[in-house]
């Protein structure tokens, strides 16, 4: 793996120390908004971690290695490579062995942070099950990778665009702790109340960082979703949505959007009918999961 995989100086230094340290993935800078927002948003997010007590490592594919933390010129230019690969478990292995500039989704930031030796991924929000999968068989690959790779994810829930119940079930079926921060309701992305019930609640960093070590000692395989909603002065809420939500997927069937174009098209489509709030929510809820994040690498560093 040190073929493979090159740490920045900052990272090293972390983990010499013993620091902790917060993998995020950067998907959000090549496919979530444009130049120059999106590295002035990847900043953001880093100087949150930091300042939440933590080492941030975005992670991505670079000159056929797997940078797990970017340098300011490395971060620089991703945030101006259009034509970046958006990778998974599947699409991993090709861009690193044909040195394409990719950038790491959920499931491909899991598999990396893991191989690295990270313990904590912050998000957005994970993919899952898309409307009408019984027919499409459209599930994202984030949720079998929370059952294999033994990082605990903190995302404002699943993009409240999917089959929510659905996502509930496979996480369920495939034995990933689903955990409410501070509440019983199940987050779902821009709206801290997804109509549903999280199957489990924890209120602090420690509690959380007590059962990753616990499913690490029980010999179980996976990671813990963290489901940590909006701040409630920037959630965008459910009733609103719902409407919107409905009217982008019936234009996305309308015009034979499917797979991986999927999610960007609705995410755009929503930015534009809510006159850009959704992307602002996006931001808040991502700094959101970092802070906790760090709270939660802090806590497992600490023992």
């Amino acid at each position: 793996m040190n073929d493979i995989i090159a740490l920045s100086r900052d990272v090293q230094v972390a983990f010499d120390g013993g620091a902790p340290i917060v993998a995020l993935e950067s998907t959000i800078i090549t496919h979530g908004m444009p130049y120059p927002q999106n590295l002035q948003t990847a900043r953001a997010v880093e100087a949150q971690v930091r300042e939440a007590g933590a080492i941030p490592a975005t992670i991505a594919v670079m000159n056929g290695k797997i940078r797990i933390g970017l340098d300011p010129a490395e971060l620089d230019a991703l945030a101006q490579t259009p034509d970046a690969m958006k990778l998974s478990r599947a699409d991993l292995a090709v861009a690193l062995a044909s040195g394409a500039v990719g950038a790491t989704t959920v499931a491909a930031t899991m598999i990396c942070a893991a191989r690295a030796g990270i313990d904590v991924f912050a998000t957005g929000g994970i993919g899952g099950v898309h409307q009408g999968a019984e027919q499409s068989f459209d599930i994202s690959a984030d949720l079998r990778e929370l059952s294999e790779t033994p990082v605990t994810v903190v995302a404002a829930g699943a993009k409240a665009i999917l089959d929510l119940p659905k996502t509930l079930e496979v996480l369920e079926t495939l034995g990933v702790p689903v955990i409410a921060f501070g509440q019983e309701a199940f987050p779902a992305f821009w709206s801290r109340d997804s109509g549903l019930s999280a199957p489990l609640r924890m209120d602090s960093a420690a509690e959380i960082a007590a059962a990753h070590r616990m499913r690490a000692a029980l010999g179980l395989p996976g990671g813990q979703l963290v489901a940590n909603p909006i701040p409630e002065v920037d959630e965008l809420p459910r009733e609103m949505l719902a409407p919107l939500i409905a009217q982008t997927q019936a234009e996305a069937a309308a015009q034979g959007v499917t797979g991986k174009a999927v999610t960007p098209f609705l995410l755009q489509r929503l930015f534009e009918l809510t006159d850009g709030r959704s992307l602002r929510a996006n931001i808040a809820l991502v700094m959101n999961n970092a802070r906790l994040a760090a709270g939660i690498a802090t806590e497992l560093a600490a023992r």
